[in-house]
């Protein structure tokens, strides 16, 4: 199997973290962003035991760091690019913070735009590139039967949207664009109770992310291959 150069952001722990274990394993070249690389303990002593993983400093939250991040791999070429980065800012009616709900779109729908605008060039030299969104089941509003998280929900309904027109205007580059959602996981932001482990949505998503064609860019897909309503 071809060697695959893959860049992952949020990969310090929880499904990133997962992410960058697998496709390690896998034999796949990783870059790996965090924020602070000091407190990536858990990446760096996974980096240590694979030569195919390198490690490098990225907050996602800043436009500017982005667009460096790119000069410095200016001559990559990336076959997939997975924004996996995100925050969870606990929200109810009546209890919002309106500064906190926007560094969250920030955060968890404007990077996927920018990592596809500054990454573009490194995308379009593979054969196949895929630009992968982690997003979730949240932000389906058809699927909102519950109500409240309101500063979650609306970030990643507009990532979808944000997705769906990097599908439509990426596909004359050969660029598939998906919104994946990775279930109900046990990791930090997913909680003690989740339905499912890391390994096992990320081992999901890999193979949807595998089987991923520009038939099916710009769809909203959950780890196992469910297609999600928006």
């Amino acid at each position: 199997m071809t060697t695959q150069t893959i860049l992952i952001t949020g990969a310090n722990r929880g499904i990133g973290l997962e992410y960058v274990k697998q496709y390690a394993e896998s034999g796949q070249q990783v870059y790996a962003t965090v924020r602070d690389l000091a407190k990536a303990t858990a990446l760096q002593q996974l980096a240590a035991k694979h030569t195919n993983i390198q490690v490098l400093a990225l907050d996602v939250g800043d436009v500017s760091a982005i667009r460096d991040l790119a000069g410095q791999l200016s001559a990559l070429t990336i076959d997939i690019l997975i924004s996996n980065a995100g925050t969870y800012p606990d929200s109810a009616f009546g209890k919002t913070d309106p500064q906190v709900w926007l560094q969250a779109f920030q955060v968890n729908t404007l990077t996927t735009y920018y990592l596809a605008e500054a990454f573009l060039p490194q995308l379009r030299r593979a054969s196949q590139a895929k630009l992968i969104a982690m997003t979730s089941k949240m932000g389906s509003i058809e699927d909102n039967g519950s109500g409240g998280e309101y500063i979650y929900r609306s970030s990643k309904t507009a990532l979808n949207m944000v997705v769906k027109s990097l599908a439509l205007d990426l596909r004359e580059f050969n660029i598939a664009v998906a919104a994946l959602h990775p279930g109900w996981v046990r990791t930090d932001m997913g909680g003690p109770n989740g339905l499912i482990d890391a390994e096992t949505s990320v081992r999901g998503l890999r193979q949807v992310i595998e089987g991923l064609s520009s038939a099916q860019s710009g769809e909203f897909i959950a780890y196992d291959g469910k297609r999600i309503p928006w």
